[in-house]
This record gives C-alpha cells, structure tokens and sequence, in this order.
C-alpha cells in the first residue's frame, strides 16, 4: 500500500496516520515488529516518524506462510470479484466454510488454498462473514491484514449491507420484526432456541415477497440487526414460518434438500478505495418458486 502524504497529514505520526486509515492497534503493532514494513522516502522507519507532505509512506503485508490445517483441495468456486485486497464469493449449497471435524478437505478454505497455490501466492484464509454450510451465496473473503480489519470493523458498525431470500413454510405476513433472544439449546452443542431469559439479543426483519398457494410457502426477504447462529432458521420457526429442508428445525424435505436460505445481496464500501459495491447472486435453482426464476423487480426497496 502506497500513500501520498498531503499537507492535510503535515507532522502526523505514522501511527497516528496509520489509525485514520483504518488500522487497528494490533495491526500497527504487527507492521513494526515485521521488518521494512513501513518505509517512508524508500526508508525503513519507526511508527513514531513525523510524515512529510510529498512523501510516499509504504506498507508491506507479506504472507510468510499459508493458514496451517488447510489441505490444498480442487473445488469448484464461483467468484464475482477480486482485486488484491478481497473476494467475493458466490457460495454453493453443501460447502462448509473451513475445516472442521469430518470436513478436512471439502470447504471453502481448501478450495482458495488450492486457487491460491496455483498462483503461487501464500495465502491466509479470512472469511469476514459465514454462512452455514447449506446456505447459499454471498460472502466476503479479505486477501490482506488490512482489508480483514477495515471490513470486521465495518461488519461491528453494521455498515455492510446483507440481505436474504428465504423461503417459509406457510403465508408469511407482508412485513414484520422478530425480536426474540437466542440461546443454545439444552443438551445440544448445535441447536438453537428462543430464549428470553439466558438468550442474547436478536432481531430480524422481513418482507414477503411471492406466496405459492400450490406449495404452500412464501419467498421472504431477510435482513439481520444481530448476527446469532441460526439466527433467520430459528426466528422464522419462532413465529410458525420455519424454513422446509431445515434438517435441526423443520426436516421437511418435500420440495428442497437442504435449508431454503439464500444471502442475495451485498452492499459495502471498499475498505481501501472506498469505492461503493453492490453484488447480488441469483436466486439458486432449488429455491424457484413456480412462475419464479428470478428475483429481478421483487425486492427493489430500500428494506
């Protein structure tokens, strides 16, 4: 990362500058204790340095080494954007997020190990959101130090923008909030519930979208103030909407195989280039409605 010091930045400190960027405290730290990491006037030099308008301050982020514990795998992935601070990525139904107990080598992190070796590149896996293994589409992957602190920051702030297409058993209300606390289920490691008195805060809103009266089941838009586990799958069921294909909540697997949960949209600012993005990823085939193939005019609010 190159920066051109204006006189806006006239005697300020590396650090101090450095913290207006966007980096975090731990990131500074790491940056000086990695040699020539930061380098003014192709210098190396100390945090403490007082910056120069027409300077040019340098930050390195070298990637010594990949993530241990993820075995290079080749697999399928749909990739909507990259430049050289993050991805995002459209993910398909059935892939894990990272290696866990019984998926060593069949998740998203395997299949990026294994882009990335190809590329020769080192690579470090740093999802900034996570979906469950069998909900589909968007997610944001950041490539360096730098852009995982911006966008985990951002993602604190509610500054990115998610939205989801569910779809419910029954006819869904046109709009409505769900304000219920959840909590681990009793005796289960998994399991989630509502729980007023032991639950965290959590709430969701939503907007039906289509009813198929052939079916039975509304497609939702979903929007998220807390981010809980399970939080759509359980707030959903909470109200008598669950999602069909939900093997914890409502195994109803008449008309899908997995959870009927889409992450559709995104909507953030770059953390570096500060340039607005917008993705959206098509509605998965397994979740058209009769009629619907597309969600192009359902949901063109502001919800």
């Amino acid at each position: 990362m190159n920066y051109l010091i204006t006189e806006t930045s006239n005697d300020t400190t590396i650090e101090r500058y450095l913290l207006e960027q966007g980096y975090s405290q731990s990131l500074i730290r790491h940056l000086r204790n990695t040699e020539n990491a930061i380098t003014a006037g192709g210098m190396a030099v100390y945090t403490t340095h007082r910056l120069i308008p027409g300077e040019v301050l340098t930050i390195s982020f070298p990637e010594e080494k990949n993530s241990e514990n993820i075995i290079p795998s080749k697999l399928p992935i749909d990739i909507l954007f990259e430049d050289e601070h993050l991805l995002v990525i459209n993910k398909a139904a059935g892939v894990p997020i990272h290696p866990s107990q019984g998926n060593y080598d069949n998740t998203l992190a395997n299949g990026l190990a294994y882009y990335f070796k190809e590329k020769q590149i080192p690579f470090t896996f740093r999802a900034i959101n996570r979906l469950d293994r069998d909900t589909t589409g968007l997610l944001i992957i950041a490539k360096n130090p730098l852009s995982a602190c911006i966008l985990s920051e951002m993602v604190k702030k509610h500054e990115i923008r998610r939205r989801y297409l569910a779809i419910v058993s029954g006819e869904l209300p046109m709009e409505g909030t769900i304000d219920s606390p959840i909590a681990r289920a009793h005796d289960s490691t998994i399991e989630r519930c509502v729980d007023p008195v032991l639950g965290d805060p959590a709430r969701t809103f939503f907007q039906r979208l289509f009813y198929d009266p052939v079916t039975g089941h509304s497609l939702a838009g979903i929007r998220l103030e807390t981010g809980r586990t399970h939080q759509i799958r359980v707030h959903l069921k909470s109200i008598g909407h669950p999602l069909p294909g939900d093997f914890l909540y409502n195994p109803d697997y008449r008309y899908i195989k997995r959870q009927a949960l889409h992450s559709f949209r995104l909507d953030f600012i770059h953390p570096v280039t500060r340039v607005r993005l917008h993705f959206e990823a098509p509605l998965p085939e397994d979740m058209q409605f009769p009629g619907i193939t597309s969600t192009e005019g359902l949901w063109d609010n502001d919800f």
